[in-house]
């Protein structure tokens, strides 16, 4: 089986928690996972949300015309605004959503990208925080929610549900076990 191709877009202020969490997990599900930063310049060093340096592989510009079977967003403020407001991203958003394939998002990002831009409908989770709920169309409580080919999650304490359920639409419930009993998940 092909590596799957997963595109995880960073920018400062994203979580860390999340972006390893999903980073790492997929990886040892055997997906190729491509970090991409999303800052204007094309920068690709983000500070995250605590302070932690990460290095992205490509610039987002990069990552715009080619094709992925997941894309995987983190959460943090603002850097789900900063998310939102990639083009790029949105785009590559827009046609993972058109063609069907699988696209995520954990914490801040449900609500502050993907609602805002209509890419999710109701049932999904967030953060559970004031001014992000509403931003919801009728959103549950659950850790982490499977519609179709939309996963989301709540935050930091669920990014392992969160990547052990993306690993889950990309390589099955037997691989998905696999690598949760690895992990001691």
């Amino acid at each position: 089986m092909a590596a799957k191709r997963v595109l995880v877009p960073i920018a400062d202020d994203s979580e860390e928690i999340e972006t390893t969490c999903i980073t790492d997990t997929l990886t040892r599900f055997g997906a190729e996972v491509v970090v991409a930063s999303v800052k204007a310049d094309g920068e690709l060093v983000c500070k995250m949300s605590r302070g932690v340096k990460m290095v992205a592989d490509i610039p987002i510009d990069d990552a715009t015309g080619q094709d992925w079977d997941l894309v995987a967003l983190p959460g943090g403020m603002p850097g789900a605004e900063y998310l939102r407001d990639s083009a790029p991203l949105i785009s590559i958003l827009e046609k993972q959503k058109a063609s069907g394939k699988l696209y995520a998002a954990v914490c801040a990002a449900p609500a502050i990208v993907l609602a805002s831009k209509g890419l999710i409908g109701e049932g999904a989770t967030c953060y559970p925080a004031p001014g992000l709920l509403e931003k919801m169309p009728a959103p549950v409580s659950d850790d982490v929610v499977v519609q179709g080919n939309v996963v989301t999650s709540k935050g930091p304490g669920t990014a392992l549900k969160f990547a052990i359920a993306l690993g889950e639409q990309l390589y099955g419930a037997e691989k998905a076990k696999a690598i949760a009993d690895e992990m001691l998940v």
